[in-house]
């Protein structure tokens, strides 16, 4: 956790981005490692968790993290969670709450209230595009012989 927390310190004081940091560690080691690189790099989707899971996933050759566990300086927002179970590490230790990131300006309640709205009700507009060619790639997926890809 100290590692993530030095993190979320650098990145702030190197102007990289928010006060954000994780680390992946797997049997005592750190194998990836993230601060938030939003700012600097113009990508929404640079937080410190999902950093350090695609630095994790580099190193260890797989794009799965089972045997691993997170830390993290902050409780992850909803986007870096889909992406914590998505990769499938074995537990999250995170330092400051959600809570605590909103009484700083970091506050993702509005993503929380969205997710569970009826598509038709959230403010970004979703609009259902059917196509058969997109559901030519599921059937052709579907027809496949290696599911470990998913």
């Amino acid at each position: 956790m100290q590692k993530a927390i030095e993190l979320s310190f650098q990145g702030q004081r190197e102007g990289t981005g928010g006060p954000f940091g994780a680390v992946v560690v797997r049997d005592g080691v750190i194998v990836g490692q993230g601060q938030n690189l939003v700012t600097s790099t113009n990508d929404p989707t640079a937080h410190a968790e999902i950093v350090a899971i695609r630095d994790a996933c580099r190193t260890l050759g797989t794009f799965q993290l089972a045997g691993c566990e997170l830390y993290t300086s902050c409780e992850p927002c909803p986007m870096c969670l889909g992406a914590i179970y998505w990769a499938r590490p074995d537990r999250v230790y995170f330092a400051n709450t959600r809570h605590d990131a909103a009484n700083i300006g970091f506050d993702d309640a509005f993503i929380y209230d969205e997710i569970p709205l009826p598509i038709q009700e959230r403010k970004i507009e979703m609009i259902h595009l059917p196509m058969p060619e997109a559901q030519a790639a599921f059937q052709e997926w579907q027809r496949g012989g290696d599911k470990s890809l998913h």
